[in-house]
């Protein structure tokens, strides 16, 4: 679906990514780890467009997404729940989920909200609550949430179980399982690497902005990894 060739970005005169190679497979959740710095938010940033690309290739369906706008990237199937949630904490849960809609159909969005209900029953609970009314953990579920408004074929979620109580960052990661095994593709960022390895196809280790070498969650025995990025 995904790939990444020889990517580079980065911000005024810096190259934060400077040779990315990454692949997202149908119907993979594929984890990117690496110490604070590594570029891993930055290449979601590229990805959706947010941020230019200077070298290499961004490929969707083995077409080119550089020239396209953020909107017409989310329109092809690729969303983005960033980091730190950044929900609008003065419109309701309601009206923060039909922002993630671009197509708008009432009846529609009808259907997509009962299936994001379906993963976050609470969201429903609180539909009209004000988003800055929420809790960290209801927070991310609408994060999450209006991200699948999009009808991603693509999900990248960046750091989502961050701040999080670990009771909650189990339900959110068992959501992101659920959300995959309904047919969605993953691509994962996460400072808790040992919790994304856990539901995690394929890994990738982000260093110094270029992508190292990309493994089998399982057959993480490799001391390299563990040591740098997982003590």
């Amino acid at each position: 679906m995904l790939k990444l060739i020889h990517l580079r970005a980065g911000y005024g005169p810096i190259d934060v990514l400077k040779d990315i190679h990454l692949e997202v497979k149908q119907n993979e959740i594929v984890t990117l780890i690496g110490a604070n710095g590594a570029g891993k938010s930055t290449t979601l940033l590229t990805i959706t467009g947010m941020l230019p690309l200077r070298q290499g290739q961004i490929l969707w369906h083995d077409q080119p997404l550089d020239k396209l706008a953020s909107h017409e990237i989310v329109q092809h199937g690729i969303c983005l729940a960033p980091e730190g949630r950044h929900i609008f904490p003065r419109l309701t849960v309601e009206e923060n989920l039909l922002i993630g809609s671009y197509q708008k159909s009432k009846k529609r969005d009808a259907k997509k909200l009962e299936k994001i209900f379906n993963y976050f029953p609470l969201l429903k609970e609180r539909y009209h609550q004000l988003g800055g009314t929420l809790s960290g953990g209801e927070q991310q579920m609408l994060a999450i949430g209006r991200a699948l408004m999009g009808e991603p074929q693509l999900l990248m979620l960046d750091e989502p179980s961050l701040g999080l109580a670990p009771l909650i960052v189990e339900k959110i990661f068992q959501i992101i399982q659920e959300i995959n095994q309904a047919g969605v593709s993953v691509l994962l960022i996460e400072q808790n690497a040992n919790q994304a390895l856990k539901i995690a196809h394929r890994g990738y280790v982000l260093a110094n902005g270029q992508s190292l070498k990309w493994f089998w969650p399982r057959a993480l025995h490799c001391e390299e990894v563990r040591q740098a990025y997982l003590t």
